[in-house]
């Protein structure tokens, strides 16, 4: 396991469950609405909206809550927010892609500079980290959905590129551009994904130190805890011994 997932593994054993998931659901409604007031309020004829729907029912988000944020798309009440990328480098020379949603392209810049800048990193140029990422579509199952091979045969007929299975689920990989498409197959045999997702996979991961580590997680964690961040990918890994120091 490395990158954002390894952290935010560690963040959820170690608690502050209603906050986390309170700011969870704000940032997942808002992608909602955005995505609902860019096409069609319907999840079924609005790709964007479909994945954002499907992300937010995977964090078991309540119904209402999801259609109180497609009402506010149709019904004029959205602000007008603004997609932004940053890039750049973190303590141990570990790489970040930050996504950003905001209605204030100063406030929300000057935040995450601030944030790299106290954790020892910097800002780059756009380029800077994503020529060392791949932008894939990554969608996931539980591991009751079905054997290996099961689902590898699925996936296969939906046009996935590569698939990966465990004991603790499955995970399917396809080009960011037939996402939906996939997805849709997939649901039709396997039933709904836990998780539907445009990601930044790392194409190698920067293993740090203990110190490092902490730095990183410092950084992710402000990150995270900035209402128009909504997704950080970055490609640090720790040692086995590491993360159970991060984690006693």
């Amino acid at each position: 396991m490395a990158g954002h997932s390894q952290f935010k593994n560690i963040m959820h054993r170690k608690g502050k469950q209603d906050a986390v998931r309170s700011k969870l659901f704000g940032k997942l409604a808002k992608e909602i609405t955005v995505a609902a007031k860019m096409g069609l309020p319907d999840p079924n004829m609005n790709p964007r909206l479909r994945m954002a729907v499907l992300a937010a029912r995977a964090e078991n988000m309540p119904k209402d809550n999801i259609e109180r944020a497609i009402k506010k798309a149709t019904g004029g009440e959205a602000d007008n927010f603004e997609e932004i990328r940053y890039e750049g480098r973190g303590p141990g020379g570990v790489m970040l892609i930050v996504e950003a949603l905001t209605d204030n392209r100063n406030r929300t810049s000057a935040a995450v500079r601030s944030y790299f800048t106290k954790a020892g990193g910097e800002l780059g140029a756009t380029g800077s980290a994503t020529f060392q990422f791949d932008r894939i579509g990554e969608i996931t199952y539980p591991a009751s959905a079905g054997d290996g091979d099961t689902v590898m045969e699925a996936a296969i007929e939906a046009g996935a590129e590569d698939v990966a299975s465990d004991e603790n689920g499955h995970t399917i990989l396809c080009a960011f551009t037939d996402l939906s498409d996939v997805s849709k197959m997939l649901e039709a045999k396997l039933g709904a994904p836990a998780s539907a997702k445009i990601i930044w996979k790392p194409q190698n991961n920067v293993l740090v130190d203990e110190e490092k580590a902490q730095s990183v997680m410092k950084l992710l964690d402000n990150l995270d805890n900035d209402d128009d961040v909504q997704n950080v990918f970055s490609n640090f890994e720790v040692s086995d011994e590491v993360m159970a120091k991060l984690t006693a």
